[in-house]
């Protein structure tokens, strides 16, 4: 993993590359920032960057092609370890510590290092069991860390959601950040830094890493998996900044546009052409469970564009151009008056759909009220 390969996070990157150029590269770090960041990624290619062979004192880059650069590159390199959340498997029945899923967590990651705990743990074949660094990974650690680089300049550490450590293998860790082993870097990449030891934050140095922005996940979405425009960006619409989530729902949002559908939507609920409203209906009935869960959820996503629009159009920088004309005549009728019940009749329409409700029906009584709160803009 380079810096390259990870969207935008420009200032990030710089900081983390300036932190080697300057040799002011502490012991434990802590990267934090929510499921589907950065946070993995930039700790991967932060990784390689420190111990590239053929890096110069201000490249922005690892080399890529060095030596160690392949190793890292393949997550083979002996001086690059992982201590991840666990569980019992049918191919490890006992002892689930992380060396042993050392195969699986390389494939996981060359799928994408934007998934979370979930994905991890289906990738695994978890079934309903909880994961986590058990107890046993406690001595494993202390041991790893007392051998010498084998090959490279620094043994680095990469500890992926330590909030979802055993208490012993915490307070191993802890003495470790206490006390630590000559040229040993620990990379700490967490979702819920909160859930941590105080003693464990107070050690660490943080690494604040920011979601991704709509418009890093439209292009990547685009660039990486050949997605048209205007399905990646209806796609990042819903992920909120989760790139994991947008890249694992690019295909199920394929086959619905979930823009036009809203636009017709509200038009026909704002005229009252309820023969078009029921014929909408029928046809949000045919779009199934999660892809009518997604349809509500980029409305909501809409509908709020479309609010901030109409308080000040600087707002909203960046819209789709099939959505640009709809948001400036549509934010005449979604005022401050009437947002809230708007926002309220869609998150009642979500949250009944989740319950199986039948989806004629919350369609048509969702119409209905939203009809009636946009004529009283």
């Amino acid at each position: 993993m380079q810096f390259q390969d990870i969207p935008n996070q420009v200032a990030l990157k710089e900081v983390l590359r300036q932190s080697v150029q300057r040799g002011h590269v502490a012991h434990a770090q802590l990267f934090r920032g929510s499921e589907g960041s950065a946070a993995l990624a930039l700790a991967l290619a932060y990784a390689q960057y420190l111990n590239c062979e053929d890096r110069t004192d201000t490249a922005a880059d690892s080399c890529g092609h060095c030596p160690a650069c392949l190793k890292m590159g393949k997550l083979a390199h002996p001086d690059l370890n992982f201590i991840l959340p666990t569980t019992t498997t049918k191919s490890v029945p006992k002892d689930a510590t992380s060396a042993k899923f050392a195969a699986e967590w390389r494939t996981f990651l060359g799928e994408n290092p934007y998934q979370g705990f979930n994905d991890w743990m289906q990738h695994i074949g978890a079934e309903n069991k909880q994961g986590s660094i058990s107890k046993e990974e406690a001595g494993l650690l202390l041991k790893l860390v007392s051998l010498k680089a084998f090959e490279a300049k620094f043994k680095i550490v990469i500890i992926w959601l330590p909030e979802l450590m055993h208490p012993a293998a915490a307070n191993a860790v802890l003495k470790l950040l206490e006390e630590p082993p000559p040229a040993t870097i620990f990379l700490l990449v967490s979702h819920e830094p909160e859930r941590l030891l105080p003693t464990i934050l107070s050690r660490v140095q943080p690494v604040a890493v920011r979601p991704f922005s709509e418009d890093d996940i439209a292009t990547y979405v685009a660039e990486h998996y050949h997605v048209p425009e205007v399905k990646a960006r209806q796609v990042a619409q819903l992920a909120e900044g989760n790139l994991g989530a947008a890249i694992a729902s690019r295909e199920k949002s394929a086959d619905h546009d979930y823009a036009d559908f809203f636009i017709k939507w509200m038009r026909k609920c704002y005229g009252s052409k309820m023969t078009e409203v029921m014929a909408l209906a029928d046809e949000f009935q045919k779009m199934g469970r999660e892809n009518q869960k997604e349809q509500l959820s980029f409305s909501l996503g809409l509908l709020r564009r479309v609010l901030l629009f109409g308080l000040d159009p600087q707002l909203v920088p960046h819209l789709a151009s099939g959505e640009q004309q709809f948001v400036q005549g549509f934010s005449k009728f979604v005022t401050p008056r009437n947002a809230d019940q708007l926002t309220e009749e869609l998150n009642t329409a979500h949250y009944h759909i989740e319950r199986n409700a039948n989806p004629r029906m919350v369609f048509v009584d969702a119409s209905l009220r939203m009809g009636q709160q946009l004529r009283r803009a």
